[in-house]
């Protein structure tokens, strides 16, 4: 059984249930939906992916996996296709579809190309969850200590962090350590790689 739902999207409910055994024939979890609407309406918060047809009526999957890049919690996409939508297969790419599997449909290019995607997508929500718990750590210094955090990552030595905060090197030294820990880092490279991931973290939520 494999971790994860695939989430299946065409508006062909006689292909849908194709899909649908052929995905859980080889331990995937399936989820089937009529059209972009649907799946939108019934927002997933488990890991895995979606199998979207390119052409469907009204909203198009090109149309959903835009809808998808604006939102960071999306599931990684997988179009199908005919080989005459090859063209708007490249686009897709670069949007950061996994794959394209061209129609007719294979059994093993889909399984392949499905299965890369579930992967993708554990494999971030694994990193965001990461992430997370690195941010609460974050929240839990005090003013202090986030103070050293700054001057630490920016490359001062106790000396000058003492001289710049008016304190003594000792102090700077304690709240250095108690720093340290909440954050679970054992090195300047790894309060660095923080300070990045905080950073960029404050860009995209402003």
């Amino acid at each position: 059984m494999h971790e994860g739902l695939v989430h299946v999207v065409d508006e062909d409910a006689s292909v849908r249930d194709t899909l649908r055994r052929m995905l859980e024939a080889d331990g995937f979890a399936v989820r089937c939906h009529a059209s972009a609407g649907d799946y939108l309406a019934a927002w997933p918060s488990a890991p895995g992916c979606v199998l979207l047809d390119v052409r469907m009526p009204g909203p198009s999957g090109f149309d959903l996996q835009l809808a998808l890049a604006y939102r960071h919690d999306a599931l990684p996409v997988v179009f199908m296709g005919a080989y005459g939508d090859l063209p708007m297969s490249v686009l897709a790419l670069k949007r950061g579809t996994v794959h394209f599997v061209a129609e007719p449909i294979q059994r093993e290019a889909l399984l392949a190309a499905v299965g890369k995607a579930v992967e993708r997508s554990q494999a971030q929500r694994a990193l965001d969850s990461r992430r997370r718990a690195m941010r609460e750590r974050f929240m839990t210094l005090t003013a202090r200590e986030r103070a050293v955090f700054e001057h630490v990552t920016a490359g001062r030595l106790n000396k000058q962090i003492a001289a710049t905060l008016c304190t003594c090197e000792r102090t700077v030294k304690a709240h250095r350590a108690n720093m340290m820990h909440k954050l679970q880092a054992h090195s300047v490279a790894e309060l660095v790689r923080i300070a990045i991931h905080i950073e960029a973290d404050a860009e995209v939520a402003a």
